[in-house]
């Protein structure tokens, strides 16, 4: 592990989290970038020599806890994600499969969550959005339908249009896939169909893309 990853594993407290203190690091969940915005300053936890910002794993780890609680309220045919990024691809259409929630991977198409007359026409009553900038057409259809929108949001992110943030690198495939792993692991839990995390039978590495062989 590099120096300075050392460093914010001894500054940051490990205790109690979901995973281990070292997984969230090894993904870089916690690597903002270089702009941050007033929107996202209460997440962040320092800024780097280098000029990159480190989001607070404690806070990162807790609005997991509190996203998955609420979801739970609701069935899976009600939650609608999307996440149009190449890298949430993966991990939103396990985190899918796995807890029977609706799926948009790639391109949303305006007018899906409003026009009735369109093929793929979805009714929800919350979403998750994988990026509020990326996936602001998907944002934009949830306001207007005064859906309820739960969004990934990195340092320099707005959250005008969010009700409530996940704070976390969403860009990063390794990062991504350990947010939504442990969201789905979370979800289903809090809903009763899952007694512990031993008998959650995927890994981080299932929610990424495989390498392909040259």
């Amino acid at each position: 592990m590099p120096k300075k990853d050392v460093t914010e594993v001894e500054e940051q407290d490990g205790k109690g989290l979901l995973t281990q203190l070292n997984d969230y690091l090894a993904a870089g969940v916690h690597i903002g970038t270089k702009f941050k915005t007033k929107f996202m300053q209460n997440y962040i936890f320092k800024t780097r020599d280098d000029g990159l910002t480190i989001l607070n794993v404690q806070k990162i780890d807790k609005r997991i806890r509190t996203i998955a609680q609420f979801l739970s309220q609701f069935e899976p045919k009600d939650i609608l994600i999307v996440g149009r990024r190449d890298s949430a691809k993966k991990p939103i259409s396990v985190f899918a499969k796995i807890t029977n929630i609706q799926a948009i991977p790639g391109r949303y198409l305006p007018g899906t969550l409003t026009n009735h007359e369109l093929p793929k026409y979805h009714e929800a009553k919350i979403m998750i959005a994988s990026d509020p900038w990326s996936d602001k057409n998907a944002v934009n259809d949830a306001l207007k339908s005064n859906i309820p929108v739960i969004a990934l949001a990195d340092s320099n992110n707005s959250t005008q249009k969010i009700d409530l943030v996940l704070p976390c690198n969403n860009k990063g495939k390794k990062s991504l896939a350990t947010i939504y792993f442990l969201l789905a692991r979370e979800y289903i839990k809090a809903r009763g169909e899952l007694k512990n995390n031993a008998d959650f039978k995927y890994e981080i590495k299932d929610f990424m893309e495989e390498k392909t062989k040259e």
